[in-house]
């Protein structure tokens, strides 16, 4: 789990970068289960399981931005609902009958309890309009393909920063439907599932997840943990950080440290156990952690557990004492590699 510098846009890119809580695409937080959350099976086509992976990662990544909300410097309207454009793959046509699509730019998931779910939006619904734009006729593909997704997006986004917007899509048995989403609050990230890679980084606006990384395989609270472990470098600046110090071995070391800290803080205010945070580490790190321990850009896992199981520590005794309601971390934690950018060491 590296902090790394942007990659490139990947040619099948969804709206907004796949997976964004961003303006346009995500929700209201609730800890209920989704509508799809079945198991893979082995008949699924790879497709579907990328769908599958990518519903997950926006639900995780959707409940820990808007649950945190109140605490990021940064924050979106959103309304809990993910797009993608079947036009962006190899073959739309075969993508639109997969998905049984009437059009090219289809919903890949809806956030359960959002504004979207609420509205009556489903995944493989077909977006027809927005704010009034037909979608057909305003926006021809492009080339390169993503280039269109983009597009909507940041129309998407202006019209939200302006207030609810409507939107006209047909449901999975052809019926034109129509709704107005009133957007709520969500931390500024973005969350993406990338094709052929097994890492999971951050890079100063999103969460990068490659769709062959082991934690799918994971309970969702223990996924959800690594997901608030790279989200958090993004919300305590990372990047920008070791931008204006140098990629030093220890500095770059202070900020997995504080990554992992952070990490209980995102997921008690999302609703998941703090503890999952250490159970994803005692399950990742001694299977896929070596390679880049050796380095000393990280601590050892079981280092990792340690400064992880102080901070659950401080969340209990704060139950304990009756003091936690929302875990405010951005006055109650203080971030090694922050303290070290303060003193200018």
């Amino acid at each position: 789990m590296a902090l790394k510098a942007r990659p490139l846009r990947k040619q099948s890119a969804f709206l907004g970068a796949a997976g964004l809580v961003s303006a346009a695409f995500f929700a209201a937080p609730s800890p209920a289960v989704g509508q799809d959350e079945r198991p893979e099976t082995e008949t699924q086509s790879p497709l579907q399981i990328f769908q599958h992976r990518e519903d997950l990662l926006f639900r995780v990544g959707y409940r820990l931005a808007v649950a945190n909300a109140e605490f990021c410097d940064a924050r979106v309207p959103a309304t809990g609902m993910l797009v993608h454009d079947a036009a962006a793959y190899g073959d739309p046509r075969a993508v639109r009958a997969l998905f049984n699509l009437s059009g090219d730019l289809a919903v890949q998931s809806v956030a359960p309890g959002s504004p979207a779910s609420r509205a009556g939006l489903r995944v493989n619904d077909t977006l027809v309009a927005i704010a009034g734009k037909a979608i057909a006729e305003t926006w021809q593909p492009t080339d390169p393909a993503w280039k269109r997704s983009q597009e909507i997006r940041e129309y998407l986004d202006q019209q939200l920063q302006l207030g609810p917007v409507r939107l006209t899509w047909r449901d999975a048995a052809g019926m034109l439907r129509e709704a107005v989403l009133e957007p709520v609050e969500s931390c500024a990230s973005r969350f993406e599932l990338l094709t052929s890679s097994s890492k999971a980084s951050a890079d100063g606006d999103r969460v990068l997840v490659g769709e062959d990384f082991p934690g799918f395989g994971y309970a969702e609270d223990e996924f959800a943990a690594m997901v608030a472990h790279e989200m958090a470098h993004n919300l305590l600046g990372h990047l920008d950080y070791l931008e204006e110090t140098g990629r030093k071995r220890r500095l770059v070391r202070l900020t997995e440290r504080d990554a992992d800290r952070l990490m209980p803080w995102l997921l008690v205010n999302a609703g998941y156990d703090p503890k999952a945070a250490i159970r994803f580490m005692r399950q990742w790190g001694p299977r896929h952690g070596g390679w880049i321990f050796r380095k000393r850009t990280h601590d050892g896992w079981d280092e990792r557990i340690e400064f992880i199981e102080a901070e659950v520590k401080k969340i209990e005794a704060a139950r304990t004492a009756g003091k936690m309601g929302k875990a405010d971390w951005s006055l109650g934690f203080i971030g090694q590699s922050l303290a070290t950018r303060d003193d200018g060491n």
